[in-house]
């Protein structure tokens, strides 16, 4: 009879080098090469709290659950522990010198975690004592250090309980001689697979049209090709393996992901602009609200494109839906805006002979310096109107969303359930 394993892993890589991704590739293809009867059933990818103090770039986890033969569970442990071993004389010999060192938790369960687990990790930071307390006995922990940070990112990949609306995501990884020199990838491969497959997604940024399914860094991923089914994914990689304008992977494999769920955030939040907006040097902006209880202040940086524009438009009094990751300094990142309500505008004065009237003294109205004609001293008044397709919500472009954030064109934001 067989039974279930889950083993997750987390914190292997540095900014400059190495994948989480591809270190579990290797340990899953160790497990079931050495260990009898063991298959995985299915691989998760998991994205936590941007914020997260140690995270390196998307800030993701893994996770897989496992067939195993009866019996065996000791000899997956047994490759694990050298797993393990092996990944700290690789992070000795071969990861730079500088930037944060990794500190990797390989953990192996054979039962369940608390959902509230993943909850916890993708919408605040964790303790990580408290974490390490709440651990089953059961389950075992593969690590370098004694207390791992990386246990947190793996704790909650396997709490994680995909939903019916879960993506997917195929990752290829490079052969090891192409690691670190230019990926071959042309631009209209991707453009013709974006087209010969809609059901992907987070393909091409169109307002640049660069493409985004190739890391910027020296990782060993080639590329990840998202979308909304397992089916839809495989079908888009063996199209762009069978071009001569796409290098040829080592191997690839496909994970369930949280990705573009808005699990981080818990729906949008309204409030009444009660400052003008303050805009800093790089094009980052930010403003003051009110939302009945308590001041908060929404931050839109220069990278969000249109929610900046949108934020820098702002004057007090206008009404405002917003949603966003309260930061550590507890300002509001933003990441979607909508203006749902405007306070007139004051304008210019009126114009005669093409120029602005003047003020004629006190209590004689304003005259044209031009043809000298006299106007009753008044301002010009508009209304803005900020209505617009996706019900006037705006968002950062593709490339500076969040992994997390739910595009407007899959939903439109609804409600915060709790506004604390």
């Amino acid at each position: 009879m067989k039974g279930v394993v889950r083993i997750a892993l987390d914190d292997t890589d540095h900014v400059d080098h190495a994948c989480t991704t591809e270190h579990f590739q290797r340990l899953l293809s160790m497990l079931e090469v050495g260990v009898d009867d063991f298959s995985v059933i299915e691989r998760r990818l998991v994205r936590l709290w941007p914020f997260a103090p140690k995270r390196t770039r998307g800030n993701a986890a893994l996770s897989a659950v496992c067939e195993l033969g009866r019996g065996t569970l000791d000899d997956v442990n047994k490759i694990c522990k050298k797993f393990i071993e092996d990944l700290a004389l690789e992070i000795e010999a071969e990861y730079p010198s500088v930037g944060q060192r990794p500190d990797p938790c390989l953990l192996v369960s054979n039962v369940e975690f608390p959902e509230e687990w993943y909850w916890q990790a993708v919408r605040r930071e964790v303790d990580l004592k408290t974490r390490l307390e709440d651990l089953p006995d059961s389950a075992i922990i593969h690590s370098i250090s004694h207390h791992p940070a990386g246990l947190i990112g793996a704790s909650s990949a396997i709490a994680w309980n995909p939903s019916q609306g879960s993506t997917w995501e195929l990752i290829a990884w490079r052969q090891s001689n192409r690691i670190r020199t230019n990926r071959e990838v042309a631009q209209q491969s991707i453009i013709d697979m974006s087209e010969k497959f809609p059901g992907t997604f987070a393909n091409r940024d169109p307002t640049t049209g660069r493409g985004m399914i190739m890391p910027r860094t020296n990782c060993p991923v080639l590329y990840g090709v998202r979308g909304n089914s397992a089916e839809e994914v495989s079908d888009a990689h063996k199209f762009m393996q069978s071009r001569d304008d796409v290098e040829t992977c080592e191997t690839w494999a496909i994970h369930r992901t949280n990705q573009v769920s808005d699990d981080h955030l818990l729906g949008y939040h309204s409030a009444v602009v009660s400052g003008l907006p303050n805009e800093v040097q790089g094009g980052h902006s930010s403003v003051l609200v009110w939302d009945g209880e308590v001041r908060k202040t929404l931050v839109a940086f220069a990278e969000s494109g249109p929610v900046n524009v949108l934020l820098r438009s702002t004057r007090p009094g206008d009404e405002v839906d917003w949603l966003g990751l309260k930061a550590p300094s507890d300002e509001i990142h933003l990441e979607r805006l909508r203006v749902k309500s405007t306070v007139p505008r004051t304008g210019e004065r009126p114009s005669c002979c093409d120029k602005a009237m003047r003020s004629a003294g006190k209590g004689q109205g304003l005259r044209c310096t031009i043809c000298g004609s006299i106007k009753e001293k008044t301002w010009k008044i508009e209304s803005i109107s900020f209505d617009g397709q996706n019900d006037g919500w705006v968002e950062p472009t593709t490339a500076n969303r969040r992994h997390l954030a739910m595009p407007l064109e899959r939903s439109l934001p609804s409600p915060a359930k709790n506004q604390d």
